[in-house]
């Protein structure tokens, strides 16, 4: 189970909109939040004041324009939204940054011959600046996309298929994001082999069993930065330079570690990096794909065409999309520090909450090398993909519930979490006769089931 809502919680930013509400912001490092279209706040100089004044700020109806209702329930709240690694919330500052792009500055970026273009062109290039920044790269190196799912496709059948017939092998893990696993798996029927690693229990690979996988044709291996089920962090750095020590290019999936970790293309060796816009509070629709310059990484592109970004990716370059992922790097890259311990104090305040309530819960992944915003929890008694890859019971697989926590979640609906969980956990184990076995000692794993007529 991967998605957890509850009935009630306390109101916050982006779900209730109420005129009156401002939840006091953590003294931890300086920050903001802004209307998306508060003109109030639409210079530097009023975005300081604003952060200065020790207070969130949330939209009203009336500063909007309209009023966001979504799903209610029955007490005309909205749901608590803790999958932020399904997508995260816009970041009002975010839409702010695309709200000229949809409006007076809709050129094409790519003419050339005019204004319009000139001035949205514009607006891509400091896009490109700004993703490339966060990760330590070029911005020649960045090649933009309609999403993560895309870049990861492009990036691994466009190596594939360039040096086919010279390098015919891959190397992945069991617990890569799906179109990972699905781009290898057509690359298979295309005569392609392709290794699939194991993981330990904690969810790490084998370093030992990369160096035993690699072959001298092998051309690429790709491993995701953070898993998006049980968020554990793989030695990025320690596999880029085996890579390179081999000649092999190294692609990672940083959809879920981008703007949450600390990511440098160049220290780690990182040949190809695939970036996804609504996982780091930016815009649905828009991805980034980094390509190494030097040593050159050669691609096969998906799409052609016009030959826009580099002639890896033809298709006019949707502008408000690119800026408003460009803002949401340009936002990380100042307050990750800050999100990355706020998000660890409110994980472990999830954990001791429910750890000291409710015995027999464990935590899937590795508990040091790991990102605290992604909370994966089995209880006891669609199994997770990610869980059984790691060796866990058929029962511990089935009682798997990710908790996604990020930049807007508050203390008060943490608590209210823990609250809910607590008390279901109880009643569902008061109902069950497996778990009044287990608690009489006796190993379920061993009984022989029967299935009667």
């Amino acid at each position: 189970m991967s998605l957890l809502r509850f009935a009630q919680g306390p109101a916050r930013m982006l779900r209730n909109v109420r005129p009156t509400a401002q939840i006091t912001r953590p003294a931890v490092l300086p920050r903001f939040i802004v209307s998306p279209a508060a003109s109030a706040f639409h210079t530097s100089a009023k975005r300081m004041q604003a952060a200065e004044s020790q207070t969130l700020i949330t939209p009203s109806a009336e500063s909007l324009g309209f009023e966001v209702t979504g799903v209610k329930t029955v007490d005309n709240t909205r749901p608590i939204y803790m999958d932020m690694q399904a997508t995260s919330p816009t970041d009002p500052r975010v839409l702010d940054a695309m709200l000229p792009y949809m409006t007076e500055l809709y050129g094409n970026p790519h003419s050339r011959t005019h204004s319009y273009g000139w001035e949205s062109e514009k607006g891509v290039d400091q896009a490109r600046e700004d993703i490339a920044k966060l990760i330590g790269a070029d911005a020649k190196e960045i090649v933009f996309t309609s999403g993560a799912t895309e870049s990861n496709n492009l990036s691994i059948k466009g190596v594939a298929r360039f040096y086919k017939g010279k390098k015919n092998h891959i190397i992945t893990t069991q617990t890569e994001h799906k179109c990972v696993l699905d781009s290898c798996r057509v690359l298979s029927d295309e005569g392609f082999e392709v290794t699939y690693l194991p993981v330990a229990k904690n969810g790490l690979i084998s370093m030992d069993d990369l160096k035993a996988a690699i072959r001298p044709d092998t051309a690429l291996v790709s491993i995701m930065a953070v898993n998006n089920e049980i968020g554990v962090i793989q030695p990025l750095e320690e596999i880029g330079a085996l890579c390179r020590s081999k000649k092999i290019f190294f692609h990672t999936d940083a959809a879920q570690a981008i703007g949450k970790i600390p990511i440098d293309v160049t220290k780690m060796n990182i040949d190809l990096l695939s970036i996804s816009g609504h996982k780091i509070y930016g815009p649905k629709g828009v991805g980034a794909l980094y390509v190494r310059r030097r040593p050159r990484v050669r691609l096969v592109p998906l799409l052609t065409g016009g030959g826009q970004e580099r002639g890896l990716r033809s298709g006019t370059v949707a502008a408000p999309l690119a800026v408003g992922l460009g803002e949401a790097c340009r936002i990380a890259t100042v307050e990750m520090a800050y999100d990355h311990e706020r998000v660890k104090q409110l994980s472990e305040r999830l954990i001791n909450g429910i750890q000291s309530k409710v015995t027999h819960v464990y935590r899937n992944g590795d508990e040091v090398q790991s990102y605290p915003g992604c909370v994966n929890l089995s209880f006891a008694y669609e199994p997770s993909d990610a869980r059984r890859a790691l060796g866990a019971e058929y029962d511990m697989a089935h009682s798997s519930i990710r908790f996604g926590i990020g930049r807007f979640t508050t203390e008060e609906e943490i608590d209210f979490v823990v609250s809910r969980v607590v008390a279901h956990v109880d009643k569902l184990r008061e109902m069950s006769p497996l778990w009044e076995m287990v608690q009489e000692g006796i190993d379920i794993s061993k009984i022989e089931w029967a299935q009667h007529a």
